[in-house]
């Protein structure tokens, strides 16, 4: 790197700025110990300035009385009630700072954490349903068992408009069936899983109870229904958060309107500036825009298939795919290394022979070692759309790939469940379907009068019909990441099968896929178990 030429820092200077940098001497450093308001203004104000960063943040913002600096990161103070005065009060000179730059562009430089405890899955998938600007976390059923209560009753939510229906008594019993009959299940089918993969010597105690608990959970996951209770942790950016709340108010669910609200709430006391316009009337009218053109189309959509039976369809479907994605994908892998125009390119490649094209392809994808060595973008050039209808568990689990298009129907009971083999084979599967036919009759009934409130009865065994598009380089991510080992069998499945069904019509383009795993094993998890025990030993060692 060449030498840093900022203008050099006083020794008074560096030590006002010491507890916000983590240098003040090199051309690359990071901040640290400021709000997130700060860093937006200071990162908008840096895009039009000729000083460096540092010597912002000194004259603009640390020496300016009008930013309420000290105030706003705490200047030693422990009164937390003062810092967020201090905020508001400071919010108009930050807006005067974000004068004359493009909002949408600056609220990418505010960031946030938020955690969403208590929500159902109706309400979890709908935050989860952003793909850029937020990363959520949602508690695993895999390795959390659902079936604490509260206060004698079970942790799954109230619905406010069947509650105050003459449904209430029928949801209740309902969803209390599924979580006793998953409590009930929980000992016998564990007990069940270990004696079918008992321990061998060489596997600890730990990896071994791990595995075979997040086996019986993953089994008996199925019947819990979307009402159940979970907890999302979220980061993102400011303009992520604005965009997520402004659907959030667009939702027909009562519970993810008022979570949207409590949000705001709070990202208004974290990156105030940045999610404003979502509470503006220009927020709701957005808002509003969105509601009714979802209600208008559903209607016609009703008018145009409502009498049309749905067609027994396979797990996962190939619906769409391009021709001519080889010559494409060629095209574009010799494309930055050339002068010719596209269309020069693709006639040129068009005339290669198999062969040829094969090893421009392998050269461009070279030898992938594990299947984070992904092909690069050239592998974009082509899409395929998939139709899926698989259990909602699956969906779940697949809902949280972002660089893709995915878009589902209405939860319902209408494409019937699944049970997993190993149910039957312990003999519990009877009972398991029992609770889910309950279930199913719950959901109908409900469903005449509540139409959306009927899908927080639910369960996950039940299958959701969902479209799937997306490029080849994003099924190398998701194909190899969602067979591999350690996955639930149900989205392994459909990973498979994607995989499967495109090397039918594109051998050549999936031909460097090598780490698609088409085994089935007894314990999942038991593998990356044994991997954490090695790396526990290794600390341990050191």
């Amino acid at each position: 790197m060449q030498e840093f030429l900022e203008e050099p820092l006083t020794e008074e200077e560096s030590l006002l700025l010491q507890p916000f940098i983590t240098n003040s001497d090199r051309a690359v450093f990071g901040l640290r110990n400021l709000p997130e308001v700060v860093k937006g203004a200071l990162f908008s104000r840096y895009s039009r300035s000729d000083k460096s960063l540092r010597r912002i943040l000194l004259d603009e913002f640390i020496k300016a009385p009008e930013a309420s600096f000290t105030r706003i990161v705490g200047g030693g103070s422990d009164n937390s009630a003062d810092q967020l005065v201090a905020i508001q009060q400071a919010e108009a000179f930050y807006d005067r700072v974000l004068i004359g730059y493009g909002d949408d562009s600056v609220a990418e430089l505010g960031g946030a954490h938020l955690a969403c405890e208590g929500i159902s899955n109706i309400a979890a998938k709908a935050l989860e349903d952003s793909r850029l600007g937020i990363s959520p976390l949602e508690k695993s059923t895999r390795y959390v068992p659902f079936n604490r209560k509260i206060n004698g009753r079970y942790r799954y939510y109230r619905e406010p408009s069947i509650m105050a229906s003459t449904h209430a008594q029928r949801y209740e019993a309902t969803l209390d069936y599924l979580f006793d009959t998953y409590t009930d299940l929980i000992e016998p089918l564990l007990s069940w899983v270990q004696e079918r993969t008992p321990k061998d010597r060489t596997t600890s105690e730990r990896a071994y109870n791990n595995a075979t608990k997040a086996k019986t959970l993953d089994l008996l996951r199925g019947l819990l229904p979307m009402a159940t209770l979970t907890n999302v942790g979220l980061f993102g950016n400011g303009r992520a958060f604005e965009y997520l709340l402004v659907k959030l108010a667009a939702s027909p669910h009562p519970e993810v309107r008022i979570l949207g609200a409590s949000m705001q709430q709070e990202l208004d006391q974290i990156i105030p500036s940045f999610v404003k316009r979502a509470k503006t009337e220009r927020g709701a009218q957005y808002s509003r825009y969105i509601s009714t053109n979802w209600n208008r189309t559903k209607y016609l959509a009703q008018q145009h298939l409502g009498q049309i039976q749905p067609a027994a369809s396979s797990t996962v479907q190939l619906v769409e795919y391009d021709p001519d994605a080889e010559v494409k994908i060629v095209a574009a892998i010799l494309y930055p290394h050339t002068d010719l125009t596209w269309e020069q390119i693709q006639e040129y490649v068009v005339g290669l022979s198999t062969q040829e094209r094969v090893e421009i392809i392998n050269t461009y994808v070279g030898d992938r070692e594990s299947r984070f060595h992904r092909p690069g973008r050239a592998f974009e050039q082509t899409y395929y759309t998939f139709d899926v209808l698989a259990d909602i568990g699956a969906y779940r689990d697949l809902h949280r790939h972002r660089v893709l298009t995915q878009e589902r129907q209405h939860y319902c009971v209408r494409h019937g469940y699944v049970i997993p083999t190993e149910l039957e084979e312990a003999n519990l599967a009877q009972t398991y379907r029992k609770a889910l036919e309950y279930a199913a009759e719950t959901t109908e009934l409900i469903s005449q009068d509540l139409p959306d409130a009927a899908q927080y009865v639910v369960p996950f065994a039940y299958r959701v019909r969902w479209r799937i598009k997306l490029n080849l380089r994003e099924v190398y991510h998701l194909v190899e990441l969602r067979s591999s080992r350690q996955g639930h069998p149900s989205y392994r499945t459909v990973a498979q099968e994607i995989y499967q069904q495109i090397n039918a019509v594109h051998p050549t383009l999936v031909a460097n896929m090598h780490f698609v795993d088409l085994n089935d094993y007894a314990l999942e998890r038991l593998a990356a178990e044994q991997k954490i025990d090695t790396k526990l030993q290794q600390l341990n060692q050191n």
